[in-house]
Order: structure tokens, then sequence, then C-alpha cells
């Protein structure tokens, strides 16, 4: 992405034999998202490098096509448009991964899940059941807050540390059983686990008698992770000996098919 003003032509073609003005909008919206979706055109063409005159022409066409608003306070928010594309492509991604999750439930006899961080919130977007006959169900759309869970931590476990503060923040932590964690610094230290181990682990702390492991998908082109979620008794520590590696090479698989497809 263009990172200086080495040309004002936005019809331009980039190093890459793109078109420079489509990338240089993407790279817009992309700021926008990580500065939590609403900005200014100074702290975009801060963080760009872009002169402003560059940024104001992009941002009145992606007005115009509804893809970003222009609030009352004149900052710019990310639009409504965007949700459609988002939720066809949340849908297309759990159709890639279904294969894989498929696989994760042969290897492993337990519910492979997959969900991505949207917003403040976890949605999951694929789920293959086990087929044991008391096997966890989870709602394809379903939207949990990130502390209890393993794909939560899994996925925030890349976030710095004061992003992670500030979600929590803006969360709460409410207790979904005894066992959930409830404070920033526990999470926290839950988080650094994760980066120690290569796994998250939700022991009993959304469900009662549940337990998930799970890993990140790496270098996804949206933060992913997929998990398998099972009984106590089935899902023990023993097992996890075995089932992680096989995630872990699953998240790989799907990581790279991800990137060959251009997903």
């Amino acid at each position: 992405m263009p990172t200086s003003s080495a040309s004002t032509n936005d019809s331009a073609k980039s190093a890459g034999g793109g078109v420079q003005s489509l990338e240089r909008a993407f790279d817009l919206l992309e700021r926008m998202a990580d500065a939590g979706g609403e900005v200014g055109l100074s702290e975009l063409s801060a963080s760009s490098g872009l002169p402003l005159p560059t940024i104001h022409r992009l941002m009145r066409t992606l007005v115009v096509c509804g893809y970003v608003r222009q609030q009352p306070n004149r900052r710019y928010a990310l639009g409504p448009r965007l949700i459609r594309l988002g939720e066809s492509a949340s849908r297309l991604l759990g159709t890639w991964a279904r294969p894989f999750l498929a696989r994760l439930v042969d290897e492993t006899g337990e519910t492979a899940n997959m969900a991505l961080l949207d917003g403040d919130e976890i949605v999951y977007v694929a789920q293959v059941p086990s087929k044991h006959s008391m096997r966890m169900f989870t709602e394809v759309g379903r939207r949990v807050l990130p502390h209890s869970t393993g794909v939560g931590k899994a996925l925030l476990a890349h976030v710095p540390d004061h992003e992670v503060r500030a979600l929590l923040s803006r969360t709460g932590m409410p207790a979904a059983t005894e066992k959930t964690i409830t404070t920033p610094d526990g999470f926290l230290a839950a988080l650094e686990d994760v980066r120690r181990l290569g796994y998250a682990v939700d022991d009993s702390e959304q469900e009662v008698g549940v337990r998930c492991l799970a890993v990140s998908v790496p270098d996804s082109p949206t933060a992913a992770a997929i998990s398998i979620s099972g009984p106590a008794g089935r899902v023990t520590e023993s097992a996890t000996d075995k089932i992680v590696p096989v995630l872990q090479q699953v998240a790989a698989e799907l990581s790279r098919s991800l990137a060959s497809s251009g997903g």
C-alpha cells in the first residue's frame, strides 16, 4: 500500500500493476477499521502519508458509494454498505473452512468451529458437529464476548495488551460460569499462556462441563481461529496433547489454502 505522496494521479498504476486509486481506497478503509471505524482526514493523512487533497477525493467517492459516511462532526465512519460485503465474505470463509473442520472432527472426534473477531465480539462462521451422541453445538452466526472463549483467547493473544484492556473496558467481563475470567489482569495472564503454549483453552468458562481448545489461523486475511469443543470428560489433559498438534496442522493448511485462493 502507498505510504507517500509520490503522485496525486488517482488512476495511475501501482508498483504491483494494480490500480493505485483502488489500492489507496482499500488501504484507507483498513486504516479506518484499525482506528475503530471513525477517523478524521488529518488522522488518515498522518497514518497513510497521503496528501489531504488525495484523501478527500477518495473519501468523497467512498461516501457516494455508501462505503463511508460523513458524521455531523465532519469525521468519517465506515458505512453500512460494507456490512453486506462482510456478511457475504464471512459465509464464504466458513464454506472454504468446512472441509478442514470436517477433518478435525474425523481426527479428534469432537465438534469443530471457526470464529472471527468482529468488532469487540466473537462471531462463529462455521461448524462441523461431532458424531458422538453427546456433542457440543454452537449456532453459526452466534456472537459471544471473547473473554470466556477459547477462540477469543486465541485471537486476542496477538493483540497488544493496551488494546485488549480497551476492548474489555467496552464489553465488560460478565461471568458465564464460576470459572470465567472476570479481571483484565487475569485475562492478560491467560493470553500470555496462549503465546507460550501455542494454543488456548476454555475450561468450563463459557459453559459448565465443556472444554474447548483453540488456535489462530496464521496469516489469515482476517483474524480467524479454529477450535474443537466437547465434554470435559473427553477433552482431557491427555487428549489435549493429541488434539493440539492436529489443530495446529489444520490451521496451517487452512492458512495456505486461503492464501492460494486469494482469500
